[in-house]
């Protein structure tokens, strides 16, 4: 017998903590989202609570809290670090160079998925990173990580394959394209 697939539930709020304490629903996918809500929707994973120095001290403070699939712990980078990329360097054998002394420090934090309401705060739709680039223009981390998040979108519908001149369908196997010399 094959087993069940459940979908997930997540919470629909207009924010992190709203969404962990009184959602307003909870729905799998957008469209009963939209039912929920009653307006506009966008899936979201945003931080929420305090960050902790240790990922025993987070599970201590979250314990049950973290058996929803929705909610989970994830470790960041602290802001405000001056972080160098490594530069290959090909000397003495070695590729990369030795790690740096002191690693970043980092922090501990409750991410949470939901469906999140669009506001005007917060509008429902980046920029495609395409587009933005090529506007030369900065972008704050809040519209990075936005468009990072964001599905990609094609620029233009996919066209139909072309079949060429010399190029042939078995009757037998018409999924496959075969040479026709």
């Amino acid at each position: 017998m094959i087993g069940e697939m459940t979908a997930i539930l997540y919470p629909v709020a207009a924010n992190a903590e709203q969404a962990m304490a009184a959602p307003l629903g909870r729905a799998a996918r957008e469209r009963e989202a939209l039912g929920v809500a009653e307006e506009a929707v966008v899936f979201t994973t945003d931080p929420t609570g305090p960050a902790f120095a240790t990922r025993d001290a987070a599970v201590a403070a979250y314990g049950g809290l973290l058996d929803e699939p929705w909610r989970k712990l994830t470790e960041q980078i602290l802001p405000g670090q001056k972080i160098a990329q490594a530069a290959p360097t090909y000397e003495d054998g070695r590729r990369w160079p030795a790690a740096p002394a002191s690693p970043p420090r980092t922090a501990w934090r409750l991410m949470v998925s939901y469906w999140r309401i669009a506001t005007a705060e917060r509008p429902i739709e980046a920029p495609q990173a395409r587009t933005a680039r090529r506007g030369r223009q900065p972008l704050d981390p809040e519209t990075l990580r936005a468009m990072a998040r964001q599905p990609l979108r094609p620029v233009e519908p996919q066209q139909p394959l072309d079949i060429g001149l010399f190029e042939v369908r078995p009757p037998d196997a018409p999924h496959i394209l075969m040479p026709d010399e």
